[in-house]
């Protein structure tokens, strides 16, 4: 979905103030609450903004231990360990990649022996032919967007200005 500069504006500030009010942010974008409204309400049905809700942080959890495990399945059996994958608290993502594995899951664990554990979950669900776990020593980039989004915006204010001239 094309996204203009107020667009950029507003993901930006909803990025880097989460907790403040549609009436403050209209305030700060000197923008009518309506018009923020509305298009808080696009992005939302265009899918570019996806949730609302705060990110929780599994190690403040008692979960500390991230790891990424790759899981091959036997054929036609996706859908099926998906759905099995679903049923594991633990995994806090999964999607189905190309390349040397079917799925790959976001795994957290409370210590290693807990991930050998649920390691051992996921080998013994049907369908699951192997597995290959990669831990996560340090996170050096965190999960962001604003980037994205500022580059988006550059572009966005570029396309503008090509279209003018």
């Amino acid at each position: 979905m094309p996204v203009d500069p107020l667009d950029v504006r507003i993901l930006r500030l909803l990025l880097e103030q989460p907790r403040t009010s549609v009436r403050e942010y209209a305030r700060i974008l000197g923008t009518a609450r309506g018009t923020l409204q509305a298009r808080l309400e696009r992005l939302a049905r265009t899918g570019v903004i996806t949730t609302a809700g705060p990110r929780i942080s599994p190690a403040a959890l008692g979960h500390p231990v991230l790891a990424f495990v790759r899981i091959e399945v036997t054929q036609g059996g996706l859908d099926e360990v998906a759905a099995e994958l679903a049923a594991v608290p633990e995994i806090i993502e999964a999607f189905s990649i190309t390349g040397g594995g079917d799925l790959l899951t976001r795994v957290v664990a409370r210590d290693n022996a807990h991930l050998e554990d649920i390691i051992q979950r996921l080998i013994r669900m049907p369908g699951v032919v192997r597995t290959r776990t990669e831990i996560a020593l340090r996170e050096r980039v965190p999960h962001r967007v604003l980037p994205l989004v500022e580059s988006v915006g550059r572009e966005a204010v570029g396309d503008g200005q090509r279209a003018a001239g």
